[in-house]
């Protein structure tokens, strides 16, 4: 298989190298979030609970529910998986588009799993598209 981007696929490029980076940036503020909830469950062994009346509050596990509590740790850890997957499938449609190797599609899915690498790599793949780009449009790209 050829390498590099088709040019008829540079429009669907654009768009899905903009919707990954604000993927990356919102799957990596929620991994932060579950790196919080971790050291909190496994670390201290509470939970991170929300009330009406006294707001956020650190409660053991086994008392948020005897309590009526929400259970935000919870709804971190859903948030954070379903938002890795839509991660993931931004990061598919780009390697798909670019034509890249698996190697790398599996590099840029690190993002979602290892702190801070998300934000890296908001920043990186862009070089990478347009570097790709260029190949096939020197003329327009110019970034």
């Amino acid at each position: 298989m050829p390498s590099g981007p088709r040019p008829a696929d540079v429009p669907r490029i654009r768009l899905t190298l903009t919707l990954y980076r604000i993927s990356a940036i919102v799957t990596g503020v929620f991994l932060l979030l579950l790196v919080v909830m971790m050291v909190c469950r496994y670390g201290f062994n509470v939970d991170i609970a929300w009330s009406s009346a006294f707001g956020f509050q650190l409660t053991p596990k086994e008392m948020i529910e005897e309590q009526g509590l929400t259970n935000v740790s919870l709804i971190i850890l859903t948030t954070h998986g379903w938002l890795y997957v839509i991660y993931l499938a931004f990061d598919f449609l780009l390697w798909r588009f670019t034509r890249w190797s698996f190697g790398r599609f599996l590099f840029i899915a690190l993002g979602g799993i290892v702190p801070l690498l998300s934000f890296f790599f908001e920043f990186r793949v862009p070089k990478w598209v347009r570097a790709e780009l260029a190949k096939v449009e020197p003329s327009e790209v110019t970034e």
